[in-house]
């Protein structure tokens, strides 16, 4: 799949929205979506799917369960802040919003509102707490809380 830069300039007319259908969050995400009148219409296809598959050979359909992905008509792909930012610009009463988050001050909101997301996913709670030991966390003082989880071979290895 051609990256979105070779496709700037081109109409968008069409989203594929990839999610993880195995989580609560983007489950409930994709039913919010299929409420919204939308000023472009959004396909909602299971992150990894054999549809997916078929749709976008070349998408690396591993990240895909890392950060939400967007694919426009044109072959033009987002990801993460960039994603939602264009998934409420196809949406009726979002697009104000969209225009909004797409200034470097609204970008930074939007990566900060992904972020929170990816937290609330992930298992983490909000107010202490948050990182648990016995699921694998350790408290490094120079760097703060690292996931350390298993790897190839028995391992241990830390998360990015």
């Amino acid at each position: 799949m051609a990256p979105a830069t070779t496709t700037a300039g081109a109409p968008v007319r069409r989203l594929a929205v990839l999610y993880d259908a195995e989580c609560p969050l983007c489950t409930a995400l994709r039913d919010w979506l299929l409420r919204q009148p939308r000023l472009v219409p959004l396909d909602l296809v299971p992150a990894g799917s054999e549809e997916a598959r078929a749709r976008f050979p070349g998408l690396d359909h591993g990240t895909t369960f890392e950060e939400i992905t967007v694919v426009g008509d044109a072959g033009q792909v987002y990801r993460g802040a960039a994603a939602w930012i264009v998934v409420l610009w196809a949406l009726r009463r979002y697009r104000s919003l969209a225009h909004r988050l797409s200034t470097p001050a609204g970008a930074a909101l939007a990566r900060g509102a992904v972020l929170a997301a990816a937290k609330v996913r992930q298992g983490g709670r909000w107010g202490g707490n948050g990182y648990r030991r016995d699921d694998g966390w350790v408290y490094e003082p120079a760097t703060g809380w690292v996931f350390v989880g298993p790897a190839c071979g028995g391992g241990a290895r830390a998360t990015r």
